[in-house]
Parts: C-alpha cells; sequence; structure tokens
C-alpha cells in the first residue's frame, strides 16, 4: 500500500520525521513551513514533491494520507483536528495541545474517525528500554518501589538563547516540563506499568528575560540578539510524585544544565533488582542486584524477543535515536495500512497522559501543594 506524508514544519524535529517517513515506504508529497518561502526551501532540500503555501492548505489536500504536524505548539490542536476531519492519519508532536483539554479534544476526534493517531514518543523504542520493560513486566525485578532520575538539556543556559518555545503564547504555559518532561514520565510509565497519581512540584525561572530570537531553531547557540523580553515559563522543574501501584518518586527537569545535552536517565528500585537507563548511553542496561551488577549490552542474540525486534544491528555497531524515530515512524505506518495500532505504540492517549500530569505539576507549583493527576476518560465516539 503506497502512502503518501505530508509535513507541517520543517526545523530540526521536521527533517527527522522526512527522514523516517521515506525509511517507512512513504512518498514525501509535501511539506508547509512558516511562510511559502520557507516551505520551497525545505521541499528542495528534503526532496518532497511540492511546498504548500501553508499547513491549513496542506492538511486538506486529496493527495495526502498522512500529515505530520512539527509545529510550534499552538498549532497541533487545530491542525490536527483539521486533519483528522480531512480524513488524515496524524503523527502530532507533544505537547498535544496547550493544556488537557484540548488535548483530550483530540483523543476524542481520533476514536470517532477511526483513523491512526500517535505522538512521538520515541525513547520508547530502544531496545535497552524495551529489555527493561519485558523484566519489569515478567516479574523479574520484583515490586518497583521508586522510580527517579533526570531529563536535562543546556541549550537554553543563557540569556541570549531562545526561540518560539520561550513565549508562552506559541509554546504554552509550561515549557521544560511540557517539552521534556513528557517524555521522562511517558517512560517511566511504560517501563513500570504505573500512573503516577499524585505529584508535588516546584518550577524555575532562572532566566527572567530572553532575546527575542525571532526564527531561532531549537538548540541553536547564536548568542545575544533582538529584544530582551520577559520569560513566564520555568527553565527547571523538581517534582516529586506517587503512583497508583504504591512506588513514589522524583525527577528534575532542566534546559538550563551546562554541558548536558539530552540526558534522560531514569532508574526502577524494585524489591529484587534495580534498572537503569541512559538514553545518551543506550547501547547499555544496568541490572543491579544486591549480589551482583550485570551489564546488558544490546545484542539481538542475547536480549528478550520484545527487545531484539528493535535491535536490527549485531552487537557492538551502534544505534540511536534517529534508529528509535525510524521504528515509531514504522509502526506508525504498519498501523496505517492494517487498520489498528501496533501494540505499545504511542497513541494521541498518551499524549493526553502526559497534558494531565503536566496540568497537574502547574497547578502544584501554583498552589504549593500536592496535586492529583486528573484520570484519563473513555474518548467520546458519539
Amino acid at each position: 500500500m503506497a502512502l503518501h506524508a505530508a509535513i507541517a514544519g520543517t526545523g530540526f524535529i521536521g527533517k527527522v520525521h522526512a527522514r523516517s517517513a521515506r525509511l517507512a515506504g512513504a512518498e514525501l508529497v509535501g511539506v508547509a513551513a512558516s511562510s511559502p518561502e520557507s516551505a520551497r526551501a525545505a521541499a528542495a532540500e528534503l526532496g518532497a514533491d511540492r511546498a504548500f503555501d501553508s499547513a491549513e492548505e496542506m492538511v486538506g489536500d486529496p493527495a495526502v494520507d498522512i500529515v505530520h504536524i512539527c509545529t510550534p505548539n499552538h498549532l497541533h490542536l487545530p491542525l490536527a483536528q483539521a486533519a483528522l476531519a480531512a480524513g488524515k492519519h496524524v503523527i502530532c508532536e507533544k505537547p498535544l495541545a496547550l493544556d488537557a483539554a484540548g488535548a483530550q479534544q483530540l483523543v476524542d476526534s481520533a476514536a470517532r474517525s477511526g483513523l491512526q493517531a500517535a505522538v512521538p514518543f520515541v525513547y520508547r523504542y530502544y531496545p535497552t528500554v524495551r529489555e527493561a520493560r519485558e523484566r519489569v513486566g515478567s516479574g523479574q525485578t520484583g515490586p518497583l518501589r521508586l522510580l527517579h532520575g533526570t531529563y536535562l538539556q543546556d541549550w537554553l543556559l543563557l540569556p541570549g538563547d531562545g526561540n518560539w518555545r520561550v513565549d508562552e503564547r506559541l509554546g504554552g504555559p509550561s515549557r521544560a516540563f511540557a517539552d521534556v518532561g513528557s517524555h521522562w514520565c511517558d517512560l517511566a510509565e511504560f517501563l513500570s506499568g504505573h500512573r503516577i497519581t499524585r505529584v508535588s512540584a516546584r518550577l524555575l525561572t532562572a532566566v527572567p528575560e530572553r532575546s527575542s530570537a525571532a526564527g531561532r531553531k531549537a538548540f541553536a547557540t547564536d548568542g545575544d540578539g533582538g529584544e530582551a523580553r520577559p520569560v513566564t515559563t520555568e527553565d527547571a522543574a523538581v517534582v516529586q510524585f506517587e503512583t497508583d501501584a504504591g512506588a513514589i518518586g522524583s525527577v528534575v527537569i532542566s534546559q538550563i544544565s551546562a554541558g548536558r545535552k539530552n540526558r534522560l536517565s531514569i532508574e526502577l528500585d524494585g524489591a529484587e533488582e534495580a534498572l537503569a537507563f541512559d538514553q545518551e548511553h543506550p547501547e547499555e542496561l544496568w541490572c543491579g542486584r544486591r549480589e551482583s551488577l550485570t551489564i546488558v549490552r544490546r545484542d539481538p542474540a542475547t536480549l528478550s524477543p520484545a527487545a531484539a525486534r528493535f535491535a536490527f544491528l549485531p552487537g557492538g555497531h551502534p544505534q540511536g535515536y534517529a534508529d528509535c524515530f525510524d521504528a515509531f515512524v514504522a509502526d506508525f505506518y504498519d498501523s496505517v495500512r492494517n487498520g489498528s495500532a501496533v501494540a505499545a505504540m504511542p497513541t494521541f492517549s498518551d499524549g493526553l497522559r502526559a497534558a494531565l500530569i503536566t496540568d497537574a505539576v502547574l497547578t502544584s507549583a501554583r498552589e504549593e501543594r500536592w496535586v492529583d493527576v486528573a484520570p484519563s476518560r473513555e474518548p467520546a465516539v458519539t
């Protein structure tokens, strides 16, 4: 089945989507960017069939089967709604919407449409992550007691660092937590099988003013430039939490940790075994017992079948982030072809979970108290 994909937003992550779409066998029929001129340049760079003048025009085009939404956050909800209404399958970057109410609307719309709709929580696709999940699920770790970790970056360390994510109107009321904390929480729930039920959070805005940095892409470090504007979203967050299975946990989220480029680390401490994963060293899974310590390496010859599925290179030949993205998009395209979601693929419902946790974190920080995470409800399909 030939699939025809189009991408709204052609910055760093849009280019990653384009690569993965091609590897999954899709034809890239078009792109849309912040302006028609930018779209034409991106179409030439990515080899797309055409440049659309706007994302709204693109999502309605009958030649498009699948829409990848990689735009600033405030456009996620209206573009995803329009794409689903036009009969398109959708991959939408997180956060799915600026708040949980918007995310719930998209979950409901996707359920009514019968179309495939997913959020790229791609850290699920590391083979060592799948190995950890298998060990927890089989009972090898014993009941989990403690979940803890960090997600640290430094790309917003300085006052001259910034892009549209810093503007609350475009990025939403949460920045660091909604952007990367959502990945950590998704991975914690995916690995453990637990659900985060209560949170106590503190937020830090360490840089109160930043350059407006119009047009600057994520992870660019161009230095000072542009008008200094007040910052209303967090640079960092510290969150304690409880889970529905009786574990407690904590996570530190930061976009101002010097020298840390993309350090997602997580440890799950069970009654019999502890497991630790570090995204910057993904070829290894740390496994600790009282009497021994084992490093499990990514090797299809020794991993569990569920993990070996994603280990397509022999041991000693490193795989990384782009390979995870490729595996996620391949799963999504298989779901489109088969008419049902591949098991463990992150869907809009997982995007809603992230939004519910983010809303609870913001409330907790604002009101200085423990806050319950609102439960997900079944999508409305009337």
